[in-house]
């Protein structure tokens, strides 16, 4: 075990255990982390299973993340877990009484932090700091915490507070700016041509509220007001300007390097990401020969990038005793008030 340096990448698995050629191509290149999907999930004890046999190639701290965001993104579902509201629950609810859905958004967090916790995994791709845009794609939809800034940045402060609480590290993503996508960047390139001034007031201001949060996910998307050539995820210009305007410290990683947003061989794609000053990069699909490309292509670590990581996972504590029961009581009774 770490026989070879830490590499920026972090890749998916195929299935619910591993398969040797993974176990060997993961003790050889030595990824930042893992991540799972409804594929690698079938029971607790399995997925704790799994999680042990990762820690015990890649190192009690190394990164587990899973897209657990509430609603229909949710990677564990009942009935081992708990079915959680997606954020436009939320988002109605602060529109009535804004104290409650903080309160409420807490709880859920706090809930699902414990959750993860239970089973081994360390970081959350969520909560989304996307508004929601009239007539923009569905793929944001429910899953925002709503259309006014103030609402957006509150709501999901709350839910990055439950997460950290609970032991778990939250993503803030899809950074810059995801809200005014006309297409979902899984199947194509989604490009925003709003002025760079009304991205400065609206979508940017959750990202600049919460750029202290340990990672953000970048996305897929060309905005031309910042490159008429690259989405953000390659483009060393928008990246600079998310580390210098809207000031965020932590660990940018590259949104999955596999969706359809992005040209060019994987190689290619890993090698310009890094290059445009993110920290690491994500492969989600569990292909073998993808991920080799990747492995291959991933140049070492910079200082910086390595200090963010390393910044990020001193976030990870033990979360303090936390009645479960109480709290999905008192969620439940919020949310049919």
């Amino acid at each position: 075990m770490h026989a070879k340096l830490l590499k920026p990448v972090i890749f998916g698995i195929e299935g619910k255990k591993l398969k040797p050629e993974e176990k060997d191509f993961f003790l050889q290149h030595n990824p930042s982390g893992y991540i799972l999907f409804s594929r690698n999930c079938e029971s607790p004890e399995q997925i704790k299973e799994l999680n042990a046999e990762l820690k015990e190639i890649s190192g009690k701290d190394t990164l587990i993340l899973i897209d657990q965001e509430g609603g229909r993104v949710a990677r564990l579902k009942p009935p081992h877990w708990r079915k959680s509201p997606p954020a436009g629950v939320f988002a109605k609810l602060a529109e009535k009484d804004i104290p409650l859905a903080q309160e409420a958004v807490y709880l859920n967090h706090r809930l699902i932090a414990q959750e993860l916790y239970e089973l081994g995994i360390n970081v959350d791709c969520a909560p989304m700091l996307d508004l929601l845009i009239p007539g923009s794609h569905d793929i944001v939809g429910d899953r925002s915490f709503g259309s006014e800034v103030e609402q957006v940045s509150m709501l999901a402060g709350e839910a990055c507070r439950g997460l950290l609480d609970g032991g778990i590290l939250p993503v803030i993503k899809h950074i810059p700016g995801h809200g005014r996508a006309m297409a979902d960047s899984h199947e194509s390139l989604p490009v925003v041509d709003e002025s760079l001034e009304i991205l400065q007031e609206t979508d940017f201001i959750p990202f600049k509220k919460l750029s202290n949060m340990p990672i953000a996910m970048t996305a897929h998307i060309k905005y031309t007001a910042i490159d008429k050539n690259q989405p953000a995820t390659l483009s060393k210009k928008v990246i600079d300007l998310i580390r210098t305007e809207i000031g965020f410290t932590g660990v940018i990683l590259t949104d999955d390097l596999s969706m359809k947003a992005l040209q060019g061989n994987f190689a290619r794609r890993t090698i310009n990401s890094i290059k445009a000053g993110c920290d690491i990069v994500l492969h989600c699909n569990g292909i073998m020969a993808e991920m080799k490309q990747i492995a291959e292509a991933c140049p070492k670590f910079t200082d910086k990038s390595l200090a963010r990581l390393n910044n990020a996972k001193t976030l990870l504590k033990n979360p303090e005793n936390f009645n479960q029961q109480q709290a999905i009581v008192r969620l439940e009774e919020i949310l049919s008030s």
